[in-house]
């Protein structure tokens, strides 16, 4: 009767777990992003055929990547090189993004096995959102890239727009393929998830709103043909929106990110599971972000999360902002200090092809939190 009773127990329990939309495997459909820094890849040419290579620094493929994962980057050799880049690419915008916020996007080079980003992703808060979203628009940026350049064998440039003209330009040139890119980044990224939960849909709502971010900035770009440098007419194809653009437009939306609750599980339909959590609010869109649970404060060091607090960062006095130092050291104060910094001035050109700098030293005030 008591193991019963233990057995019964515990099936409810996991019943509710998966209810709240809170499975045991959270986050594990993320592990793919430490391709960027667990193995070093290649994309060499040999009899201009492309290949995808691999060679070990940490975690190697088969166990990093989904059977359907694996199979998508065997079709399309160079695309591994092209996913590491974008995932490097995600990390480094993220980086830029958050460096004056509490969490500032920590990553461990070295991750052996674990997320790269740490256990932030196991929670459905805004930060995890935000991961999702870049890497999903990392990926597909660099794909589309990637066709452009010649360094996938399964795609090319863009040629498809050959459609009206202006009355001073015409459809031409090489561009990204952002319809290649989107479609491989839908069906490499997304499938890493499982499950029909919350989590998942979160996750899957994300995805598709870096992607979005991504097509979305695409934009028509010229170069001007005539005689003499005129501009008698002009070639014009599409080209990628800077990352930065799309890192930009992924933190506003960081900032007016959604609560969400799952409202129809019976629908196959990924947007229709979402309702908002305060029912006054407007359901999410495609670019905004989703998210169910709140965040930490990221104050005090968390090993559990990969955090290590707000403890000596440097904050800005004179902002009221999250980068100021009432906001940042969680009212803990702050130390100011002068320190040395060393930089290159008076550079000199000398013919021919020299550059002569001196090094410069100055000190500044700095203020970082207790």
């Amino acid at each position: 009767m008591l193991l019963c009773s233990l057995r019964a127990t515990l099936l409810i329990s996991l019943v509710v777990l998966t209810e709240a939309g809170q499975p045991r495997s959270r986050g594990r459909g993320s592990r793919w992003w430490n391709l960027a820094y667990s193995v070093e890849v290649s994309n060499l040419v040999v009899d201009y055929q492309r290949t995808n290579s691999v060679s070990g620094r940490g975690v190697a493929p088969p166990l990093t990547l989904r059977k359907k994962q694996r199979r998508l980057v065997r079709d399309n050799p160079g695309a591994m090189t092209a996913i590491s880049r974008g995932v490097r690419l995600a990390i480094s915008e993220c980086k830029h993004q958050f460096r004056k916020r509490r969490w500032n996007c920590p990553t461990a080079e070295y991750p052996r096995g674990r997320n790269i980003f740490g256990k932030i992703v196991q929670r459905g808060c805004r930060e995890t959102a935000f991961l999702y979203a870049i890497t999903s628009a990392g990926v597909t940026h660099a794909m589309a890239r990637a066709c452009r350049e010649g360094l996938i064998s399964s795609c090319s440039c863009d040629y498809k727009r050959r459609g009206p003209s202006g009355l001073d330009w015409e459809w031409g040139g090489c561009s990204d393929n952002i319809d290649f890119g989107s479609k491989f980044s839908r069906q490499f990224v997304d499938a890493a998830e499982r499950g029909k939960d919350l989590r998942f849909t979160m996750n899957l709502h994300n995805n598709e709103a870096g992607r979005t971010h991504v097509s979305a900035g695409m934009r028509r770009q010229c170069k001007c043909h005539g005689m003499s440098g005129s501009c008698t007419v002009q070639t014009c194809w599409m080209q990628l929106p800077p990352f930065r653009a799309v890192g930009d437009g992924l933190k506003d939306r960081f900032d007016g990110a959604s609560r969400v609750l799952v409202t129809n599980r019976g629908n196959v339909r990924r947007r229709a599971l979402l309702k908002p959590y305060h029912p006054e609010h407007k359901p999410p869109s495609k670019k905004d972000l989703v998210y169910f649970e709140s965040s930490p404060d990221f104050c005090f060091p968390d090993t559990s999360l990969g955090h290590g607090g707000t403890g000596g960062r440097v904050c800005n006095v004179t902002s009221i902002g999250v980068d100021g130092c009432d906001l940042m050291c969680c009212g803990r104060g702050y130390k100011s200090e002068y320190r040395e910094e060393t930089s290159r001035c008076n550079c000199t050109f000398h013919w021919c092809c020299q550059v002569e700098c001196r090094t410069c030293k100055t000190r500044k005030l700095v203020h970082s939190c207790l």
